[in-house]
């Protein structure tokens, strides 16, 4: 199984176009808002979240060229934790592409349907398939598991739908592999133990490095308390990820989706530093794995 790191950042990028944060104007290298690609034979390929960012990470990626037809594209679906802006944009994008298949929980098809109309509008440009994401199924030969993980909606959605409205996808190739991916993670829930054991890589939410990052208090400066109901986890502290990453070695550990503020974003830092002693890392857009 290949996964591709298409991006690496959370919701509007690295530099992010509206920040002078320290961070943002200290001339470090650059990532698109987060996007994988996953694929079991190198020839059809699926989408875990479909980023704003979506053409211009499928034009840097060699893989995902089209070909070699003139309309024939390795893009076959795309698999959606949630229903946020960054993570469902992207498939406007992709509205030339007919036949297309997208998973998403029933709250955020829902979503999709009433709230932000997204499936009536690319459907007009072909004939895509819509799937609720729910419990193990099956995909081209890869067995796909949903975990919820939370019910924290977008500011945009007015529905009422129960949720989960957050999802974890545990995702492996019968002839061996296993990859979790969870871009947003608010804690470190019940059951999450037991959902990357056994999985050969985790790529996991490193939105914050620490729990007040955004506010007056830190060099950030660029935000206030309401970092903690963005529904992020922090990697460092009692209760951040790094924490429990300890608890579970023998396994490659990737943080995405890092938010501007993020220190760990200069490879030079103290706190990248404690990230990579712990075992995990923050490799760049364009990163190749195979499990």
């Amino acid at each position: 199984m290949e996964i591709l790191l298409l991006g690496t950042a959370a919701g509007g990028g690295f530099p992010q176009w509206n920040c002078a944060c320290r961070m943002c104007t200290a001339d470090l290298p650059s990532r698109t808002q987060d996007c994988v690609a996953i694929s079991r034979d190198g020839a059809g390929w699926y989408l875990l979240n479909a980023s704003p960012d979506i053409r211009a990470q499928v034009l840097a990626t060699p893989r995902l060229a089209a070909g070699p037809g003139p309309r024939e594209t390795p893009l076959r679906g795309a698999l959606l934790t949630d229903a946020e802006l960054d993570h469902t944009l992207g498939l406007t994008m992709l509205r030339e592409g007919a036949g297309l298949r997208v998973w998403a929980p029933a709250a955020v098809l829902q979503a999709l349907r009433a709230d932000f109309p997204l499936q009536g509008i690319v459907s007009r440009y072909g004939a895509w398939e819509w799937h609720q994401a729910e419990g193990s199924f099956t995909v081209d030969g890869l067995s796909v598991t949903a975990v919820p993980i939370s019910d924290k909606k977008p500011k945009y959605v007015q529905s009422t739908a129960d949720g989960p409205w957050v999802v974890a996808y545990r995702i492996s190739d019968p002839a061996g592999g296993c990859v979790v991916y969870a871009p947003c993670l608010k804690t470190w829930p019940e059951g999450f133990d037991e959902l990357v054991a056994g999985a050969d890589c985790v790529i996991l939410d490193g939105t914050f490095y620490s729990p007040d990052e955004m506010s007056g208090a830190t060099a950030a400066g660029v935000g206030s308390g309401a970092q903690r109901a963005m529904g992020h986890i922090p990697i460092a502290g009692p209760d951040g990820s790094l924490a429990q990453i300890a608890r579970h070695p023998g396994k490659r550990w990737i943080y995405t989706h890092l938010n501007n503020t993020n220190p760990i974003l200069d490879p030079d830092s103290e706190q990248y530093k404690e990230v990579l002693a712990a075992g995990a890392e923050a490799p760049p857009d364009g990163t190749v794995i195979r499990v």
